[in-house]
């Protein structure tokens, strides 16, 4: 098993010798540049009038020229691609040795309102599960990351764990992947592009498809003409001219295609890229398999069709370099040539980017899942049971914690069983609720838990832990969880799920609260649903006497020495000692 501090170390020492590398071979390429260049400026000097040397050695240096040019660009990019992989492997040494992934984004606009249980257990924002575990390098990818953690979705668990196992055992592959989607900063989203391709509407008329070649051809003619004087120069001006005009007529359209594809290159050109990595690597698991098949096509590979694309909008592209565009439109239909092969494209393939970009997003959101499961080779993914089974962990903890200070704990609890926890406060029920529910989202997307071992029943989540009033909604904190409670019992009543309350109907007195809690408690118990319930009120406690199905447990704190100490430990049976008045003098709040 790969260790992975060691594995980012060495490969941070690796590509560091990489970059050093390529950064001597553009100090070599910048001067082979500098000699070539000044040896063109030297023929010319000395060999201006002797063209028969003048211009087999031009061609000659200027083509070494170019060479060398496209040489230093590849270099510059592959040491800024070489430079990605370090800031990558620095970044998950900082996390491993420190703990801190405060540079990662902390993904708040992914938070949804009323949602089953994102808000309830820090899904997103600071210190959050999701900033701890994304790793996506697009904007899409990381869109896609999110709705996983938020689809509450119990299907294909088994597929899900051999896809994150398979990713977790490529890291280069996945590096390599990451590496290449940071280089390029896309202006425009794929859900703007998608919407743009498939209502784009062609301005090209058929007959273009072979008008420009001609054109291209009589313009040859035209030239050989003058060359042999056979016409004169207004024939050739004249010439150029009906091109210009030609290609005036269609220049409104024309400019609005050329805005747009520039807008998209840059998505073009890396997506075309990430697929070639999907497509050149093989898989095993089902759903890297199944994505994979997904953007084969019949004739090419998805990133050559794809990266025809590219270089049709490069082309187009040149008309911006004003001799070139005059030139090459005058003589040979240049704008319209490149606007025909668009629009071509777009006719045969625009409902198969879907599907390409789809399968580059949801790899770079797998990759986040991969790349967690490696981080933590300690952690154990669930075995499987059947329906209605329950929960069962062994040294369940919050992954999140600092491992030096985590206090762990054995979990089990059977299917429509429900479990009350009482405690001091402080004594860890809250961060216990919300250990469980995290290793059920976990879970439920084919993550590896922090537990030496555990197996349950898929089951989807749902939570009621924090509740706040709404000045704007004209909403009291009371109704606001009165809707928050209704919202449940509507969702178990269709499907199963593992509720998770803390301590509810905080709204209203003491007699009503123990009232109102013990009859939903039963409400739920009656549904046959699964879940814990953590309260303060020792009377809901009394329920487990005449109902089966509910246990109680708690957590504990002792007062030693005129200090506070918690245990953090899990108990079966009813918390007795209470700390609120101990705190209030302990901080002198309240007098002695």
């Amino acid at each position: 098993m790969t260790n992975p501090t060691e594995f980012y170390t060495n490969r941070k020492s690796n590509y560091t010798q990489v970059r050093r590398q390529l950064s001597k071979k553009l100090v070599f390429s910048s001067f082979f540049r500098l000699l070539v260049f000044l040896a063109i400026c030297f023929a010319v000097y000395f060999f201006f009038g002797n063209a028969t040397i003048l211009i087999p050695l031009g061609i000659v240096l200027i083509a070494v020229f170019i060479f060398l040019i496209s040489r230093h660009t590849d270099l510059k990019k592959e040491r800024a691609k070489t430079e990605a992989l370090i800031d990558l492997n620095e970044q998950e040494l900082k996390i491993l040795e420190t703990g801190d992934f405060s540079m990662l984004p902390e993904g708040k606009e992914f938070d949804v309102e009323g949602h089953a249980f994102s808000r309830d257990i820090d899904l997103f924002g600071r210190k959050s599960f999701f900033q701890y575990l994304n790793r996506t390098a697009l904007q899409e990818g990381k869109a896609r990351l999110a709705r996983i953690l938020l689809a509450n979705r119990i299907d294909r668990i088994r597929r899900k764990q051999e896809a994150v196992k398979e990713l977790s055992s490529k890291a280069d592959w996945r590096q390599q992947y990451t590496a290449t989607a940071k280089l390029v900063k896309t202006e425009t989203d794929s859900k703007t592009i998608l919407h743009w391709i498939r209502n784009y509407k062609s301005f090209v008329p058929k007959y273009i498809k072979w008008f420009p070649a001609v054109f291209s051809v009589l313009s040859v003619v035209v030239f050989l003409a003058y060359y042999f004087e056979q016409i004169g120069f207004s024939q050739v001006l004249l010439w150029f001219l009906i091109g210009v005009i030609i290609t005036g007529y269609f220049l409104k359209k024309i400019n609005n295609l050329s805005s747009n594809v520039s807008k998209v290159q840059d998505t073009f050109q890396q997506y075309h890229q990430l697929l070639a990595f999907i497509e050149n690597e093989e898989f095993e698991s089902e759903l890297m398999v199944k994505l994979k098949d997904s953007i084969k096509s019949e004739s090419k590979k998805a990133s050559v069709i794809l990266h025809e694309f590219s270089k049709a909008i490069d082309a187009l592209d040149q008309r911006n370099n004003f001799l070139f565009g005059i030139i090459a439109n005058g003589f040979f239909l240049w704008d319209l040539r490149q606007c025909y092969r668009l629009e071509k494209w777009i006719e045969h393939h625009h409902t198969a980017v879907e599907h390409w970009f789809e399968a580059v997003e949801r790899t770079d959101a797998y990759n986040s899942l991969g790349n967690f499961a490696f981080n933590h080779t300690h952690y154990h993914f669930p075995e499987i049971l059947p329906e209605k089974q329950g929960i069962k962990a062994t040294n369940l903890g919050h992954p999140l914690l600092d491992p030096n200070k985590r206090v762990n704990n054995d979990f089990e609890i059977d299917g429509e069983q429900f479990f009350i926890i009482t405690g001091a406060n402080m004594a860890g029920k809250s961060t216990f609720l919300r250990t469980v529910a995290l290793q059920i989202v976990m879970s439920n997307i084919g993550l590896p838990v922090c537990a030496e071992s555990c197996s349950y029943s898929p089951i989807k989540l749902i939570t009621s832990m924090r509740t706040s009033d709404s000045l704007g909604d004209d909403e009291s904190y009371f109704f606001s969880e009165l809707k928050r409670l209704k919202f449940i019992v509507d969702k178990i009543e269709k499907e199963n799920y593992f509720i998770i309350l803390d301590e509810i109907l905080k709204g209203t007195n003491s007699t009503d609260k123990a009232i109102g809690s013990r009859k939903f408690v039963q409400r739920l118990v009656g549904s046959r649903s699964t879940g814990i319930i953590a309260t303060h009120d020792l009377s809901l406690c009394e329920i487990s006497e005449e109902l089966e199905q509910v246990k109680n447990f708690y957590f504990d704190a002792e007062i030693l020495n005129d200090e506070l100490h918690f245990d953090y430990q899990l108990k079966t049976g009813i918390c007795r000692n209470m700390n609120a008045s101990f705190l209030l003098r302990k901080m002198k709040i309240v007098e002695e």
